[in-house]
């Protein structure tokens, strides 16, 4: 099981679930739906199982890639801790729960699953082709809040989808930050992303655009439903953490990279779910 966890970083679950948490009970303090917990189970299920097939499969089919790569040739296939079609199997199985969990959501979750899977493996392929590939994950982790909503209610809706492209844009520019450690060995090895692309003075003027798209993301809701002050406080906290990893990271001094990625964007995540959901608690209780 340690290998496992080891092989879809799980730790990294950190940076979507929060947004799942926040379009579950945006759709139970803002419709009819009611909060049963049966669903929260397999909303918080369907995120793991998604998210595991999606690390799974990026490993089996970067294992080449990651052992030429000085940064990545100590990850579990390269190093031998877990054998290629162990990563496959693993893969599959995953993608075989998650559409299972999903028949017993709704219909409507049942027939997109197929659809939210081709996202998030297929996202694997992108570096091949285009550097785009960034943009292509951030798809991926930014149907945690609609899909969440889509748990509860079984219909779409607009204000979820702000949060959904809040993620698309906050994933995406943090992770052409990530990718400036590479853009050296990309080149070398014909791969496709922003840094090696543009540099790494441009892509991090893109990455900034692209947070500066985020926040006004997070920022929209707003002017769709009635939210309180801690709703104000979680949108300042993340836009201060948006900036304090731009701050980090500087073209001549990738150092604090990691830190920036793993550190700052999982707080900013965490917080900001936080006081969204305790804002939620106080306007429900007719606190606010």
């Amino acid at each position: 099981m340690k290998k496992y966890l080891s092989l879809v970083t799980f730790s990294h679950t950190i940076f979507a679930m929060p947004f799942a948490f926040i379009g579950f009970f945006l759709a139970v303090t803002t419709t009819d739906a009611r909060f049963e917990w049966p669903k929260l189970v397999m909303m918080v299920l369907c995120m793991i199982l998604a998210r595991n097939s999606a690390m799974a499969f990026n490993r089996y089919l970067d294992r080449n890639i990651d052992s030429k790569n000085p940064r990545t040739k100590q990850r579990d296939i390269p190093s031998g801790r877990i054998s290629a079609g162990s990563a496959l199997t693993f893969t599959i199985i995953n993608c075989l729960l998650f559409i299972g969990v999903t028949w017993f959501i709704n219909r409507l979750c049942f027939y997109l699953s197929p659809v939210a899977l081709l996202v998030v493996l297929g996202y694997s392929a992108t570096k091949r082709f285009t550097a785009l590939c960034h943009l292509v994950l951030g798809l991926g982790l930014s149907l945690a809040p609609i899909g969440a909503y889509l748990v509860v209610t079984g219909e779409f809706a607009l204000t979820p989808l702000f949060f959904s492209f809040a993620v698309l844009c906050w994933v995406s520019g943090f992770d052409i930050i990530y990718a400036l450690q590479d853009e050296d060995f990309d080149r070398a090895e014909n791969l496709h992303s922003i840094p090696a692309y543009l540099g790494k003075v441009n892509a991090l003027r893109l990455s900034t655009f692209l947070h500066i798209l985020s926040a006004v993301f997070v920022a929209m809701p707003v002017f769709y439903t009635h939210v309180g002050i801690l709703y104000y406080a979680g949108i300042v906290f993340f836009c201060a953490m948006l900036v304090y990893q731009h701050l980090l990271v500087k073209p001549n001094d990738l150092s604090r990279v990691n830190f920036a990625f793993m550190t700052t964007n999982g707080i900013a995540s965490v917080v900001f779910a936080s006081m969204f959901l305790l804002d939620r608690i106080l306007i429900t209780h007719g606190i606010l």
